[in-house]
């Protein structure tokens, strides 16, 4: 029998140092890690033009997009949803822990991760500007508040539905786009949480090899 080829995932070949180990390939990877499954990496420089036919892959030319012998996906949450139910992993078998991480999955990508979002982008893309800190000052208390929501939601719990799950994956992930901010270390469940998620062995081999891959040229800007 033959054998089937490892799934695919795309990532990008070099980002500039404030965005290493947050690019949403990372996601994709530490599931990998956790279930003990191989992958394969194509690489793009984010910079270029992506090749002919990705757009019908990945509609908005982003990283990652996932492929196998099966399917074709974009959306890091969507393919961590795939991955989970294909392996039989990474979601818990009761079935009302299982739909209490797939919320959480979807809370963190449309709660969670839009107001950090915000501030990360008035933060690193658009500092020095003359109404930066205005803008960033309009945002902190929403965010403050979703980090509560999630903080007070966690409790005395490891993990968002019990047991670590998919779920984990993208809040954490997401969280690290805070990494140089004192938001988390505001609350001392998340930060706990957010520890106990980044030293997880499979994260740490995931950060690895993302980190690993980021050998590319940065991208000539002279004119």
């Amino acid at each position: 029998m033959a054998t089937q080829p490892a799934p695919v995932v795309t990532a990008f070949d070099w980002v500039p140092d404030f965005a290493k180990g947050l690019v949403r390939d990372l996601r994709v990877r530490w599931a990998f890690e956790e279930i003990g499954a191989p992958y394969a990496v194509e690489k793009f420089g984010a910079a270029n033009p992506r090749p002919d036919g990705y757009a019908k892959w990945q509609p908005f030319e982003q990283v990652p997009a996932y492929r196998d012998g099966e399917v074709e996906l974009f959306e890091s949450g969507a393919i961590l949803l795939y991955i989970a139910e294909k392996h039989g992993a990474l979601l818990p078998k009761d079935e009302a822990k299982r739909w209490q991480a797939i919320a959480w999955l979807f809370a963190a990508l449309n709660s969670v991760e839009p107001s950090i979002m915000r501030y990360f982008a008035y933060e690193v893309f658009n500092a020095g500007q003359d109404w930066t800190e205005g803008a960033k000052e309009s945002v902190i208390p929403l965010l403050r508040q979703k980090l509560k929501r999630v903080s007070d939601a966690l409790g005395d719990d490891d993990w968002l539905a019990g047991e670590f799950s998919i779920a984990d994956i993208l809040m954490i992930t997401v969280l690290n786009n805070l990494k140089d901010t004192p938001f988390i270390a505001e609350f001392p469940t998340l930060t706990a949480y957010h520890k106990r998620g980044t030293e997880r062995p499979a994260y740490q081999r995931a950060l690895a090899a993302q980190l690993a891959d980021f050998d590319g040229p940065a991208p000539n800007r002279g004119g």
